[in-house]
């Protein structure tokens, strides 16, 4: 049999492609493919649940115009399937005066990228959030959060009852790309597809290569780590609270996030994770660990910010560190208080050059797609990324090259 599309990736941003195609064209015959035993068994699983509003992203980027679509999305997606879902707000707080010219910046890519926020003051801070500490504010009333795993299987669900199939326990070894037809090798059998997507994630620069494609990044795993609050310490957060990001790096600092089951986790602490998929410590892959340690987009992005990887990696074994650098915006909280939390593992793409992917990353190929950087808050944006993504696949099968 041969599909009319295969989108390999069972994670969020894979399956939320595989149903905006199917909701265009419900004849479509459709494959998804997954090497887990599940969907959204990686970053769709092991993240915050936080549903972001997209403040954070330069006005006019895919990640700017998605995120803020995809919110709306999102939370309609959920009161359709009956998932939990709360648009609970969130304040990003200027602990003291240096972060007040960052914190204008946030507030003016907020109104640029029409989100409703307002600046606050210490009072009206303290108003919102009782046990945090800082100068001024900025309040995003509709962040919210959900449970990205549980969307997963929701969509996984639609797409079978409207005829798609889903593999899992299938991992692709090798695919091979010629106009209007792609041939997809995995241990079990082989796949035949007029057109292929790549959501592969963390793996989604192998898999594009694979097919002859060069996608000029790497992607380099940071592995999130975090601390969950002690039941008698959750009523420290009324919702989520950032921190003033550093804007030359990829992440939005150590937060305070609460969770549709009522728990409250702090982070992540990032350091590079020595394998794609190590969730932990102890888990190395040395061909993943040489295959970054070589590459000349690590050595530089190191050389550059060796300082703040080793206070990262200092926070990463001594949780004292990282309980101090919490204390800055919430002095209530010590040691005792934490208990280690699962951590999530970040698909980050490098440029040889070191430069970090800010945007979404989508690569052309001759009848493929590949989606080469994905992270947050690509599940978010998901519902409007796959859109995005099927019409792309719709202008092609429309050309008649197919």
């Amino acid at each position: 049999m041969t599909y009319d599309v295969v989108v390999i990736g069972g994670g969020i941003v894979g399956l939320a492609t595989a149903y905006a195609i199917q909701e265009a064209q419900p004849g479509v015959s459709l494959l998804v493919l997954e090497k887990e035993q599940t969907v959204g068994s990686h970053q769709s699983k092991h993240n915050s649940g936080v549903i972001h509003s997209g403040i954070y992203y330069k006005p006019g980027s895919l990640k700017a115009q998605l995120t803020r679509d995809g919110s709306q999305k999102m939370t309609s997606f959920c009161e359709r399937h009956g998932l939990p879902y709360e648009s609970c707000g969130k304040v990003i707080v200027a602990a003291d005066d240096s972060e007040l010219e960052g914190l204008a910046r946030l507030y003016a890519f907020g109104q640029e990228n029409g989100i409703a926020v307002r600046m606050v003051d210490k009072d009206a801070l303290h108003a919102l959030e009782p046990h945090i500490q800082g100068i001024a504010a900025i309040h995003v009333p509709i962040t919210g959060i959900t449970d990205y795993h549980q969307v997963c299987l929701a969509i996984a669900g639609d797409l079978q009852r409207n005829g798609a199939a889903i593999e899992l326990s299938t991992e692709v070894k090798d695919v091979h790309d010629s106009l209007g037809e792609v041939t997809i090798e995995t241990p079990r059998r082989t796949f035949h597809t007029r057109y292929m997507i790549n959501c592969a994630g963390l793996f989604s620069d192998r898999i594009a290569r694979m097919t002859g494609v060069d996608p000029g990044v790497k992607i380099v795993p940071f592995r999130g780590e975090y601390y969950e609050f002690s039941m008698e310490k959750r009523s420290l957060i009324n919702n989520l609270v950032y921190p003033v990001p550093n804007p030359q790096l990829p992440f939005l600092g150590v937060h305070f996030t609460r969770m549709v089951d009522g728990k409250v986790e702090a982070g992540p602490n990032a350091v590079v994770a020595f394998k794609r998929e190590g969730y932990n410590k102890l888990n190395i892959d040395f061909f993943d660990l040489c295959d970054v340690l070589t590459y000349p987009g690590f050595q530089h992005l190191a050389k550059e910010y060796w300082k703040s990887g080793m206070e990262e990696m200092s926070r990463s074994f001594y949780k004292k560190q990282f309980v101090r650098n919490l204390q800055r915006l919430l002095p209530d909280i010590h040691d005792a208080d934490l208990a280690p939390a699962p951590a999530g593992v970040r698909a980050q793409a490098v440029r040889p050059n070191g430069s970090l992917v800010d945007d979404f990353l989508i690569i052309y190929g001759k009848s493929t797609l590949h989606i080469c950087n994905a992270p947050s808050p690509a599940a978010t944006a998901s519902l409007s990324i796959g859109q995005y993504i099927a019409n792309i696949y719709h202008s092609f099968a429309d050309s008649g090259t197919s």
